[in-house]
This record gives structure tokens, C-alpha cells and sequence, in this order.
């Protein structure tokens, strides 16, 4: 048997079927579909070495993942059958058998339960839980992984999200077209969230890292392809998605240590993402609505061009200035003083970064080493340091070791220059 099946499988089809018997169960029962499609898996994996692997294995989990269902729907009926009544007067609700695995409803349940666990109730980070284990079929290992902490806090956090589900009885279904347009904010919020964790990413993980940022464009696909969600702001966060994910494979070397955009090599870029992501961008423009996406794509967009062209920076100057404007982030401003240092000069650039003072994030102090490279190679050299300081991940060390390295020897040469003239 092909060991890589199973887990395979559990990535593809646990999502599915969990959302489905979410979606029938309703949100009171979210943990019960949980168990339910986890003990599917763990029958397959009990059976299948010693009986061999079924003729359509999807086929199998599925048929297995019903009958569970059923004993289960079929227990419930018989607690309000037979004891509930003795505490309640009111009749007991019918139970629907039928469990619907079919390809379309099983795309209608996962759009119906994105937007249930982004419901404005659930807090940003257990959102972000609950699209990782039930919409992306994620262990809690690899969220714990994901988040950088333990899996008792991730357990935790899960819990009180299903428990806030269940209390305020938030049900599983696409939200009417007045209350769209809110919903789905928060919903493109959560998505933009769960690229940028695997993006952005601290772990050393790196398929965890790009297997975030391919479910939250899976999800965002599911929006695209239905008719009430296919948005402009939908299209351009897809859009910034495929832009910076065409640079996956040459932002980190083989030792996992960071790799500069100046320093990165753009034939290995995947180029057929980027003409994906000029094609959600051009669907994007349709609306009358500039969203943060818009513009966050547009400088991804540009990013794309490895050219060093001033037209290049002014541009992308210009788009930082309006994506403040809109939303104003340090982090966006931060990213901003690297193209106005490309566009205006580091003298300029360096002014701008210090005011904001970010003082406990490394790439604040990464960027400002940069930029005092050429002017001033003792205040380089102080600011790589407190990056070396701050860095969370041995990788991103070494990476700001090099950094110290370099301007140190930088240092020594003009020394040594200047005493021999």
C-alpha cells in the first residue's frame, strides 16, 4: 500500500466531508462532524493494510463517512424520541438521513461554512483555526506549527470558537444580499490573513508554509466561482495572492535563511502564476470600489518586473501612499521607505523609517542597515546587529549574521584603504 495515500486523501476529502456534515448537522454539531469524518479516516487506516485498498478509495470514505452519520443522526433521534420529551414539551424535530456528498453541494457547504466560522463573533486567529481544520483538513500539529505554539492552546482556541458557534447559534448557510457585503469582508480579511501566515511565516516548515498560502487561494477560488462572491475585491486578492506566491520558491535558499527581492532569481520565478495573477487583476478593475487588494496587487504586480526602472518606483511609491491612506499599517509603511529609498534616495528613506520606530521588529532594523550600507557603515552595522537580536528563527540569524558579516569586512577594507592612502 502507498503510504502517501492516506494522507493525501485526509488533505483532499477531509474538508469536504466535514463541511458537508457541518452544513447538515448545523453549528451546534461542528465537533461531532469533526469526529465523525476523523474516525472515517482512522477506519481506512485500520483497514486498508490488511484488506487491501478499495477499487474508488474516495468512494469508500465517503459511503463510510454516511453510514457514521446516519448512526449518529439515527442516536440523536432517539435521545429526542425517547428522554427529551420527558423534559420538554414540544415535539422533537425530524431528522434528514440523506447525506449529500455530491460535488456540487459539497462546494456550497464549504462557501457556507467560510462564512459561518468568519462570523464577526469568532475572533480573528480562532477564524483562521477553524478554516485550517475544517476547510483545509489541517491536523492540529500542523496549525500549532502554523502558529508557532502548542497544541493545547490551538485545542483551546477551537473549542471556545465551536462553543461561540453553538451559543449564538450561527447557522451554516450564504448570507442574504443585504448582509453580503459586510460578511464578505470579513471573510477576504481571514483569507488575506491565512496567505500572509504561510507568506510571512516563521516556522521552518516549508510545506506548511506554501500549503497555507494554496488553501486560502483554494478558498478564494470558491468565492470567484460563485456568482454572489465573485467580486472585484475577490479578483484582486486572488490576483495579490498569485503575484506573491510566483515568488515562493526563490524567497528562502535551500538552508531556509531569507533571500532579499533584490537578490532573488527571476528566472525561477513561476511565471504562469503571474499571468494568473494579471488575469484576476484585469477582473478586478470592473468595479467602482478601490480596496486595499486592488492596491496590494498592483504593487505585487510591479514586483514582478525585476527591472530597476524609476517609472518602476514611483509607481509603486505612489501606490504605497494611497494603500496608507486607505489602511494605514506599519508594516505597509515600513515595506513604503524601501521604494521611496529606490524612487527618492536613501537619505530620504532613512528619515521616513525612523520615524517609525518599530523597534521590535527585526526587518525594521534589516531595512535600516541597508539603507546606511553607504553612508554610514558603523550605524549599518549597529542595526544589523539588532536585527541578528530580534530574529525569531535561526534561518533569518544567519541570514543577518551574513548581513554582519559583509558590512564588518566593509568596514575593515576601508580602514585598511585609508591608512594605505
Amino acid at each position: 500500500m502507498n503510504p502517501d495515500l492516506i494522507p493525501h486523501l485526509f488533505r483532499s476529502e477531509f474538508r469536504k466531508i466535514s463541511s458537508v456534515l457541518g452544513k447538515h448537522f448545523g453549528s451546534e454539531h461542528l465537533q461531532a462532524a469533526e469526529d465523525i469524518t476523523s474516525e472515517t479516516f482512522l477506519l481506512a487506516l485500520e483497514t486498508w493494510p490488511y484488506k487491501g485498498i478499495p477499487d474508488n478509495p474516495t468512494a469508500w470514505l465517503y459511503t463510510v463517512a454516511k453510514n457514521k452519520a446516519r448512526n449518529y443522526l439515527i442516536r440523536s433521534q432517539l435521545f429526542d424520541d425517547k428522554i427529551a420529551p420527558s423534559f420538554r414539551a414540544s415535539a422533537p424535530k425530524s431528522v434528514n438521513f440523506d447525506i449529500d456528498l455530491s460535488e456540487q453541494n459539497i462546494a456550497d457547504s464549504q462557501l457556507q461554512m467560510l462564512f459561518a466560522i468568519c462570523h464577526p463573533a469568532i475572533p480573528t486567529e480562532a477564524q483562521i483555526g477553524l478554516a485550517l481544520r475544517i476547510l483545509c483538513g489541517f491536523g492540529i500539529e500542523e496549525i500549532a506549527s502554523a502558529f508557532l505554539t502548542q497544541k493545547e492552546t490551538i485545542n483551546k482556541r477551537l473549542f471556545r470558537a465551536k462553543e461561540k458557534l453553538r451559543q449564538d447559534k450561527i447557522k451554516i448557510e450564504f448570507p442574504g444580499s443585504a448582509e453580503i457585503d459586510s460578511r464578505l469582508e470579513t471573510v477576504l480579511k481571514t483569507l488575506y490573513l491565512l496567505f500572509n501566515e504561510g507568506y510571512y511565516s516563521e516556522t521552518n516548515n516549508s510545506i506548511i508554509r506554501e500549503d497555507l498560502c494554496l488553501e486560502a487561494m483554494r478558498l478564494a477560488i470558491l468565492l470567484i466561482e460563485n456568482e454572489q462572491t465573485n467580486l472585484p475585491e475577490v479578483n484582486a486578492l486572488l490576483a495579490l495572492m498569485c503575484f506573491q506566491s510566483s515568488r515562493f520558491p526563490t524567497r528562502r535558499d535551500k538552508q531556509g535563511e531569507l533571500v532579499l527581492y533584490q537578490d532573488q532569481d527571476e528566472s525561477r520565478w513561476n511565471h504562469e502564476m503571474i499571468a494568473k495573477g494579471v488575469h484576476y487583476l484585469q477582473l478586478a478593475s470592473g468595479g467602482t470600489k478601490l480596496s486595499r487588494y486592488h492596491l496590494e496587487a498592483s504593487i505585487a504586480y510591479w514586483h514582478t518586473h525585476k527591472q530597476d526602472t524609476q517609472e518602476k518606483w514611483e509607481m509603486i511609491l505612489s501606490l504605497y501612499n494611497k494603500l496608507l491612506i486607505i489602511e494605514y499599517s506599519p508594516i505597509a509603511a515600513l515595506n513604503r521607505t524601501y521604494a521611496l529609498a529606490k524612487a527618492n534616495g536613501k537619505a530620504e528613506a532613512i528619515r521616513e523609517a525612523e520615524k517609525l520606530a518599530l523597534t521590535d521588529n527585526p526587518y525594521y532594523f534589516a531595512l535600516l542597515g541597508e539603507l546606511y550600507k553607504e553612508s554610514d557603515i558603523i550605524k549599518s552595522k549597529q542595526n544589523f546587529q539588532r536585527a541578528f537580536e530580534l530574529a525569531k528563527t535561526q534561518p533569518d540569524k544567519h541570514a543577518m549574521a551574513k548581513k554582519l558579516k559583509n558590512v564588518t569586512d566593509d568596514e575593515l577594507h576601508t580602514k585598511l584603504y585609508s591608512s594605505n592612502t
